[in-house]
């Protein structure tokens, strides 16, 4: 147990005052400064044999911190080889099964449809896929409608977050608990957490990159890796409050409390190491859950200058008497830097062109709370399916960018509209939109060269700050459209395969069908070109009223138009507060459409898509965290019905 702050005083105070002593050199080649009495005020204390240990590194086991450290690089790095072992053979099972499809009919894939031993399923259920508890996972905890306190990891998410703060726990605790001298105690306390808050620094600067390489490597998406980030964030704070607190018992107990706070003046690598404890000690109280998402815009540029100052103290304190964690803060900092220059050089070729220009953006305000924003690119990129971007607009919020999933790309013009849920040929219905003349065909959309530049749009629902600010500008504008200048970052993500997956069930709700449509648009043309396993696409889209089916009209008209559509994809939308005098359901012709009233039941339709799978099945869901739990369960307890897996698109912040 360490030792608490009363016993260390109590301790201290059996020695009677005498002559100050010499401290021990404890490391050979480095500054005399750093253990001269000159930079220490000698006032005597109730201790003053205490002093010794106040500075410099007497006390510290540089030996055994330097096991310790090598113990915590082992660690995670076995961690990521096991997490890449399985990825690659999940990958190469996928391979496998993509090649051999590729001109399978529907009964030749049934070798495909189960799993063929009890494991995997057993730890998709229970570890994998399974939340912590019973069923909430991405659902916010709420005290209120206005306050929530986070959310809860999965299984697997807890099991390795535990093992690492576990570890870094004991490695604090490994002491010379023999040792009769307290103060030397602290000070062993104090080089132990303050190495490894420093080495800490650098996986919590790699989590939290929007580079990080551990994404497309590991395909793992940055949700998770930012989860595991705001905890390392959390233990590196405690370190650093464990490695403040030791020096300062020392110092209390060797000079009084004024003397203690004496130290500080003109010391530069006391100061510093201030700067960046008081850093740390905001961040916590400002990262907190409730704060963090009440006033999200605050808390990302205060996040952004808290961490800016957190690196260079620490940088500072380490450098001014060359510590032996220098070499961990000039590994963060320049991990820290090329990320940002990796991003503002993607910034900088993706919206300006000598030829080109820069990315303009049209916004236009939408039924139902949201915008439709297009990004007009001045040169072609390439967006992979489920992909998203970070939206900087400038006019609305100078420095702010918030991710949104790609919803459509369109080099060349805007798709055509018309109906938006009807088949080809059918009358009007309660759920389609008035038809407006086409000026574009599929055919000639397909032949748009591929060097013209990249038109990106995604869609904003109108929540608080920036996405309420854009929606009502953009409604109190002439025709509700807005013309301005942004910005774009990415793309980002777009890793996850479907091609090898005969049977894919996609449920969005709300905003989140825009994961899903330039998704099902990949898998129809590569359907027709033979070249996916795909032969059954559902989508289930939840929206609040009818209102929101203009979000996606022009989009979900091309998709209706596409060559193969009524073989492949299958279309149910459940309106759950629908107008008054609605009818409950609407069917088209050919049954590939449906309009239902009400809630939707993941479960429910599992059941009924399950029994006619073709091949192994894909689970897409992204929505509310709360319809994405449902989901979640719903799959959880259908794994063992055959080759099922799960893909869930969040952000949580």
């Amino acid at each position: 147990m360490l030792p608490s702050y009363t016993q260390v005083v109590l301790v201290t105070m059996n020695y009677k005052p005498q002559t100050l002593r010499s401290g021990r050199r404890a490391a050979a080649g480095l500054p005399q400064s750093l253990f001269s009495r000159s930079n220490t005020n000698t006032t005597i204390g109730p201790n003053p044999d205490a002093l010794p240990y106040t500075y410099g590194l007497n006390g510290v086991n540089l030996e055994l911190d330097g096991k310790l450290l090598r113990g915590l690089w082992i660690s995670i790095i076995t961690v990521v080889l096991i997490v890449l072992v399985l990825r690659v053979w999940q990958l190469f099972s996928c391979h496998l099964r993509h090649i051999y499809c590729l001109s399978a009919n529907k009964q030749q894939q049934n070798y495909w449809s189960f799993d063929k031993t009890w494991v995997w399923p057993w730890l998709k259920r229970h570890l994998i896929y399974a939340p912590l508890g019973k069923k909430r996972h991405n659902a916010e905890l709420q005290l209120s409608k206005a306050i929530n306190y986070g959310s809860l990891p999965g299984r697997i998410h807890t099991l390795l977050l535990a093992a690492y703060l576990i570890s870094n726990i004991v490695y604090c605790s490994v002491l010379d608990y023999r040792s009769q001298n307290k103060a030397a105690l602290l000070a062993e306390l104090r080089g132990r957490s303050g190495i490894l808050a420093t080495a800490n620094l650098i996986p919590l600067i790699v989590l939290s990159g929007r580079n990080n390489p551990g994404i497309p490597l590991l395909k793992i998406s940055f949700d998770t890796f930012n989860l595991f980030h705001r905890w390392i964030g959390r233990m590196i704070a405690v370190e650093s409050t464990l490695h403040v607190l030791a020096w300062y018992f020392n110092t209390v107990a060797a000079k009084g409390p004024q003397g203690a706070w004496n130290s500080f003046s003109g010391n530069t690598f006391l100061t510093w190491g201030l700067v960046a404890m008081l850093a740390m000690a905001v961040t916590l109280v400002q990262s907190l859950s409730a704060i963090r998402h009440a006033f999200y815009e605050t808390f990302l540029h205060l996040h952004q200058i808290l961490a800016f100052f957190i690196i260079l103290g620490v940088y500072v304190h380490l450098e001014v008497s060359n510590l032996p964690a220098l070499p961990y803060i000039r590994a963060a900092v320049a991990l820290w830097l090329i990320d940002r220059s990796a991003r503002l050089a993607r910034i900088l070729y993706l919206n300006f062109s000598a030829h080109g220009g820069r990315t303009r953006v049209t916004i236009e305000a939408l039924a139902g709370g949201a915008c439709r924003v297009t990004f007009q690119l001045p040169r072609h990129v390439t967006i992979r399916p489920g992909s998203h971007v970070y939206a900087y607009i400038p006019r609305m919020a100078l420095w702010m960018s918030h991710p949104f999933s790609v919803a459509w790309t369109n080099p060349e013009a805007a798709p055509p509209t018309g109906y938006i849920i009807s088949d080809d040929n059918e009358p009007d219905t309660p759920c389609s939109i008035e038809k407006q003349p086409t000026s574009i065909t599929t055919r000639q959309l397909s032949h748009t060269s591929s060097s013209a530049p990249t038109c990106a749009s995604v869609i904003i629902a109108a929540r608080t700050g920036m996405t309420r600010q854009i929606y009502e500008r953009a409604l109190r504008a002439p025709d509700h459209r807005l013309h301005m200048s942004g910005f774009l970052e990415g793309p980002y993500a777009g890793h996850d395969s479907l091609a090898s997956y005969g049977t894919v069930i996609m449920f969005a709700g709300g905003a989140g069908i825009t994961h899903h449509l330039i998704q099902i648009r990949h898998l129809l043309n590569c359907i027709q070109a033979r070249t996916v396993a795909t032969r059954r696409i559902i989508l289930v889209w939840s929206v609040r009223d009818v209102e929101a089916l203009a979000w996606v009209r022009p989009w979900m008209d091309e998709i209706l138009l596409m060559e193969g559509r009524r073989d492949v994809l299958k279309l149910a939308v459940y309106v759950t507060k629908p107008r008054p005098g609605a009818p409950a359901s609407y069917s088209s012709s050919s049954e590939t459409i449906r309009l239902n009233t009400g809630r939707c039941v993941p479960g429910t339709v599992l059941d009924e898509e399950l029994r006619h799978r073709v091949g192994a099945t894909m689970v897409s869901v992204c929505g509310p965290g709360a319809f994405a739990d449902e989901v979640r369960h719903a799959v959880r307890q259908r794994v063992g019905m055959g080759c099922v897996d799960m893909n869930e698109e969040s952000f949580t912040w």
